[in-house]
């Protein structure tokens, strides 16, 4: 065996011991634990895979590389990413893993269009016929591979920049937008990209065919990818936010087809595979099927009833008063929501459960599913203070504890907490899982005012008699409460 061949089988080698270290990384992210360990478990795996397919591409298949434009990629990506990681605040995670997302999209998407480029259009002597038969065996899966890797490229490419402008703000705050007769719209928009991918892979006999199907699904799918995101509201964001991984993940596995990668094949799988099973976990815990998130609009579905009104009977404190509770307190809860990650204190609540737990109070935290504005957005963000992973309790293993609870501290959380849920059959959420905060004997909600949450309604948790709100900024408020414990001390 020469040394050509050698490094040529290895790449296989390296693929499958790559693939052995995507399924491991992806197991470990599973766990706040161990999913830093997975994370760079994983990106070694991706650097594996890189090597692999540098090496069965140089001496398995003999194809001249031109290293230079490789490395340039590979030295702008990594820039970008590196700047990225440092500067994007913990509020804007949610909207990079959108376009995370969406760059996945566009890069299956453009490897389909190049290989569309380089077999078919570039391409001498190909006689004038479909290009199922003029990519040669196996054309007909070639192309269908083809087909659907611009297709979900494109749609999550469009689809992930219309989520990021609505985690944002900039697109209508966020807020569903309803075009009217969009189901029918929708439905032509599937045709259309069904007839384009059927044009292109086995109608067209021509270069100028192949190009004009391409463009043509390319189009159509980009539109279909905005059209699906538009109505979906932002309390529907994190569902939003998985389903696009998913779909990147799916895209990716149809480009491994296109270019015969099986290692492409297998991590894309196991994205788009892990992404539903995320997404279907957080429909569960919204009580909602995925249908209902795509039609859209959390809170202005067709025949809901929002409420609107005013509050009566609200109680509210300062910081003072809210320490002297808590001064006797043998234990609290404390329930992360968005406001959180706006204000940024995660660090000033990790330095208050010290100061709590050093008076001999346990602390905990309630983690709901949807709570912030991607998956596990709340635990990234506790992680980055180095709260105790164990002290981040699920919803399910949480709520039984409340009732034994002395005080419950809300932190911009509004909608996982409204008991509307349970008690309002016609409400918007009724039947969404939610933390049971209600129970505690005591209930600190602090938010900067009464506004709604993405439901768009009244939260009952705020007129109960256990419960007093604290107005303002969720970092100053819990400032002002490390202060008054250290003037106790």
């Amino acid at each position: 065996m020469t040394a050509n061949e050698f490094l040529g089988q290895g790449a296989y080698y390296i693929y499958l011991i790559s693939a052995v270290l995507f399924i491991f990384g992806l197991k470990q992210l599973s766990r706040v634990r161990t999913a830093r360990r997975g994370n760079n478990l994983a990106a070694f795996a991706m650097l594996l895979a890189v090597i692999g397919t540098l090496l069965e591409l140089k001496f398995a298949k003999g194809l001249d590389i031109d290293f230079r434009w490789i490395l340039a990629g590979a030295i702008v990506g990594g820039v970008i990413g590196i700047v990225a990681a440092l500067r994007v605040a913990m509020t804007s995670m949610p909207e990079m893993v959108a376009l995370f997302n969406g760059s996945g999209g566009l890069a299956s998407a453009l490897v389909a269009a190049a290989v569309v480029w380089d077999q078919l259009i570039l391409k001498d002597g190909l006689a004038p016929a479909s290009a199922a038969s003029n990519l040669g065996d196996g054309g007909i899966t070639e192309a269908v591979s083809i087909v659907l890797s611009v297709l979900i490229g494109a749609v999550t490419l469009t689809g992930s920049v219309v989520a990021f402008l609505k985690l944002q703000g900039r697109l209508k705050k966020g807020a569903p937008i309803i075009l009217p007769g969009r189901h029918v719209i929708s439905l032509l928009l599937i045709v259309g990209a069904a007839a384009s991918g059927i044009y292109f892979g086995f109608v067209g006999e021509t270069a100028d065919a192949y190009a004009t199907g391409t463009i043509v699904l390319a189009l159509v799918a980009s539109i279909l990818g905005v059209l699906l995101v538009i109505p979906i509201g932002g309390a529907d964001m994190p569902v939003v936010v998985s389903l696009l991984n998913s779909y990147s993940g799916l895209a990716a596995c149809a480009a491994g087809f296109v270019i015969n990668n099986p290692l492409l094949i297998i991590a894309g799988s196991m994205v788009g595979a892990a992404g539903l099973i995320l997404t279907n976990i957080m429909c569960v815990a919204m009580n909602r099927s995925l249908l209902n998130v795509l039609v859209g609009g959390f809170g202005v579905a067709e025949g809901a009833s929002a409420d609107h009104g005013e509050y009566e009977g609200v109680t509210s404190c300062d910081a003072e008063e809210a320490a002297m509770v808590l001064e006797s307190a043998r234990s609290v809860i404390v329930v992360p929501g968005y406001g959180l990650a706006v204000a940024q204190a995660q660090h000033v609540v990790r330095e208050l459960a010290d100061l709590l737990e050093a008076r001999g109070t346990k602390v905990q935290y309630a983690i709901h599913p949807v709570a912030g504005r991607m998956p596990g957005h709340m635990n990234v963000l506790l992680a980055e203070a180095n709260v105790p992973y164990d002290q981040l309790v699920e919803m399910d293993a949480i709520n039984p504890e409340f009732r034994d609870t002395d005080v419950a501290i809300v932190l911009g959380a509004n909608d996982v907490v409204n008991p509307a849920a349970n008690n309002d059959p016609k409400s918007p959420i009724a039947g969404m899982p939610i933390l049971d905060v209600e129970h505690a004997r005591t209930v600190f909600v602090i938010k900067r005012s009464l506004s709604p949450g993405y439901a768009g309604i009244k939260n009952e948790l705020f007129e109960r008699d256990n419960t007093m709100m604290i107005f303002g900024d969720a970092k100053k408020v819990l400032n002002g409460l490390v202060n008054e414990f250290k003037e106790l001390s």
